[in-house]
């Protein structure tokens, strides 16, 4: 995709789904981005589109928390924002259980008397009911709200998408329709964003569906991978999205030379894991095909792992204790991709005045860890040296 305006480029940033794994990753290769390029403030876009872990990470950048300030959150508290903590994501839905639990003796009941007085039916027939009594999540999504609100309830952020300054859709879908909703957007900006958030990533069978207005929503991944034609819909000029879910291909690791088994003989997980991503992925493939012929004079621009990225798909999402590793390896990779790209995506992001610095990506000394300019005084080398070296003892003490 090619063309430009003479007036500056409107620029939108569209975030995908992909679990608190995805949304950590995501937070890792927008610290590269925002490292390596010159002329954009990821806080400020005109746009962003979020859904699930990309509506947790986007409603972040647009009340300005930036890139850096969320790489600390994820392993530490720090003054600017409270920690990502595992038990935000993972506190178990015992309302949901309870709730369940205490119309199973009813659903029992009303079971043997209609198998009583109709004979003539197959005991499961009779018996169909009590799936009612099946709680529908394992995971409650009211911490994610409730950490978002505190988040957001500080000074200089809102959680009501109209006192934003920006454009914030985080894009959920309405579980009894099968219909996108996009908060955020006119008739749907009065939800507060945090209850948006926390709607869009309820992925169903993991997180209780979110009820908002009489309406229950689940993940917005349902309908779409990435929802950057919202973003073009609006009139940006150029979309920067990053998408972490990537299906492996173990032909590709065994290439290289690493050890690899058949996903059948990892078990049932994977198997689903694999299913799973390749219909998100190849969904996102048709829709990226899609925007060039449909908006000709636009630009976007997609960042994700590779195809042999074992360790994004075979880490366990429900272990936190990984969080920093996919931080890193996110930035990194993220960095290799933008310097083997460079002539080509240089010359995108130049159409919208946005240098990409090479030498930046050719520093071998800089890690995710390293405090930015924006935080730290870039005349103090000792302080910021010194402040690495206590990150990474912090970080391999919480390892022991």
């Amino acid at each position: 995709m090619a063309g430009r305006n003479q007036s500056p480029s409107t620029i939108g940033l569209a975030l995908a789904g992909g679990g608190p794994e995805g949304a950590i990753y995501e937070i890792g290769a927008l610290r590269a981005l925002d490292e390596a390029l010159e002329g954009i403030d990821f806080t400020d876009l005109p746009i962003y589109v979020g859904v699930s872990a990309g509506a947790f990470v986007g409603a972040c950048l647009a009340n300005r928390l930036t890139p850096a300030q969320l790489v600390h959150s994820v392993v530490r508290h720090l003054p600017y924002g409270t920690a990502i903590q595992a038990r935000t994501f993972f506190t178990p839905a015992f309302t949901e259980y309870l709730r369940r639990g205490l119309a199973a003796p009813r659903l029992v009941l009303e079971a043997l008397w209609d198998y009583a007085t109709h004979g003539d039916r197959a005991v499961l027939q009779s018996f169909s009911r009590l799936s009612a009594a099946v709680p529908v999540a394992l995971f409650d999504t009211q911490p994610v709200d409730e950490f978002l609100e505190e988040v957001f309830s500080q000074k200089g952020r809102t959680n009501d998408f109209r006192e934003l300054k920006t454009r914030l859709t985080v894009v959920a879908a309405d579980l009894d329709t099968a219909r996108p909703m996009c908060f955020g957007q006119p008739g749907a900006d009065h939800v507060p964003i945090s209850k948006a958030v926390a709607a869009s990533g309820a992925l169903p069978g993991l997180y209780a569906p979110v009820l908002i207005d009489g309406h229950y929503y689940v993940d917005g991944v349902l309908l779409k991978t990435l929802h950057a034609s919202v973003a073009l819909e609006q009139d940006a000029d150029f979309v920067i999205c990053v998408n972490p879910i990537v299906p492996i291909d173990t032909a590709q690791l065994a290439a290289l030379g690493a050890p690899t088994r058949n996903l059948v003989d990892h078990g049932l997980p994977l198997v689903l894991a694999q299913t799973l991503r390749t219909l998100v992925h190849s969904r996102m493939q048709v829709g990226m095909a899609a925007y060039g012929p449909r908006y000709p004079d636009r630009d976007v621009v997609l960042f994700e792992p590779r195809r042999d990225d074992a360790l994004m798909f075979f880490t366990n999402i429900f272990s936190f204790a990984s969080r920093k590793a996919i931080c890193e390896h996110a930035y990194h990779a993220t960095r290799a991709d933008l310097l083997e790209r460079c002539d080509e995506l240089s010359a995108i992001f130049g159409r919208h005045g946005i240098r990409l610095c090479r030498e930046v990506l050719e520093d071998r000394t800089r890690d995710v860890w390293t405090p930015s300019d924006a935080t730290y005084d870039a005349t103090a080398p000792v302080t910021r040296t010194l402040d690495h070296a206590l990150a990474r003892l912090e970080a391999l003490v919480e390892d022991r």
